[in-house]
């Protein structure tokens, strides 16, 4: 079975480390730029604005396809907290028959399925006698543009 979108690697966030960087707003439009409103609103330090529970959290690198549809994208790096409840619809990352996968997390009839964000792979029903273990829930993707 084809499960792609699998983890390449896995970090953990050096919280101790404060770097603040400007935060230019209010917000910006996507639209036509307003030269009225050049100024900085703050600051804003990426640890404490991407990590609610440092103790728990986690980055890791994606390697496959198989979340697309959901703007996850080879070499991105997920942010992952084991804090939050795995709930159905949410983005989990899982260890499944033994290996490391990205999925959204069906939870029905008491079945849990690891479901693809893409039209290449299959729904993964979870057997009881698999080895299974969601690792943490999804809660930021960082991508390069």
């Amino acid at each position: 079975m084809k499960t792609d979108g699998s983890i390449k690697a896995i970090y953990s966030p050096k919280t101790e480390l404060k770097l603040r960087r400007p935060l230019v707003g209010p917000k910006i439009p996507a639209g036509f730029p307003s030269p009225a409103a050049d100024y900085v609103e703050g600051s804003l330090d990426l640890n404490e604005y991407l990590i609610a529970h440092p103790a728990s959290t986690f980055f890791v690198r994606v390697d496959g396809h198989s979340m697309v549809k959901a703007g996850i994208f080879p070499d991105d790096i997920l942010v992952v907290d084991r804090s939050l409840e795995p709930v159905s619809g949410k983005i989990v990352v899982a260890i499944y028959d033994g290996e490391l996968t990205v999925k959204r997390l069906k939870i029905e009839r008491g079945k849990y399925w690891l479901i693809p964000e893409s039209d290449d792979y299959e729904p993964i029903c979870v057997h009881k006698d698999t080895d299974f273990q969601v690792w943490g829930v999804v809660c930021w993707v960082i991508h390069k543009v």
